[in-house]
């Protein structure tokens, strides 16, 4: 199941998303090198494992871990219900409604997750669903990113 990314090594492409929903800041690229690991979660209300991995991303938020979000073709209205409804781990969420920043990202599905350093660099992808299992060693890969 571990497929590695090409892009695994390499810094975020450059982009600059607009919020996908009122209740959270857009999302640039420059916002993923801040200087502290953080994940980058790639997303949909429309899609079934991304609300079996949200009870799994609000306890990595309450670990103290950064989530960010990139909500694939998707409308504010149905963002702002699954969010509602699942809960919202996001500090920011930029909106991607051709998936073209998902496709520089070499990411093909929805969930999938990265693990970005804090120069922006991308450690680790994770692609599915993040399900119980996966939290603690989600943690560690941030850990070794500081």
């Amino acid at each position: 199941n571990i497929i590695e990314s090409r892009m695994v090594g390499k810094k975020m492409p450059d982009f600059s998303l607009p919020a996908a929903i009122d209740q959270r800041p857009a999302l640039a690229s420059k916002d993923l090198a801040t200087g502290k690991p953080q994940l980058l979660n790639i997303f949909a209300s429309w899609c079934l494992p991304c609300i079996a991995e949200a009870p799994q991303l609000l306890e990595l938020q309450s670990a103290g871990v950064e989530i960010n979000a990139i909500a694939i073709r998707d409308r504010p209205e149905d963002i702002a219900n699954f969010l509602g409804r699942w809960g919202n781990p996001y500090n920011r969420i930029g909106s991607d409604e051709t998936s073209s920043v998902q496709l520089e990202l070499g990411s093909s599905g929805v969930p999938e997750t990265f693990v970005i350093d804090g120069n922006g660099v991308i450690v680790h992808q994770h692609i599915g669903d993040i399900r119980k299992e996966h939290v603690a060693e989600l943690i560690k890969i941030l850990r070794d990113a500081e």
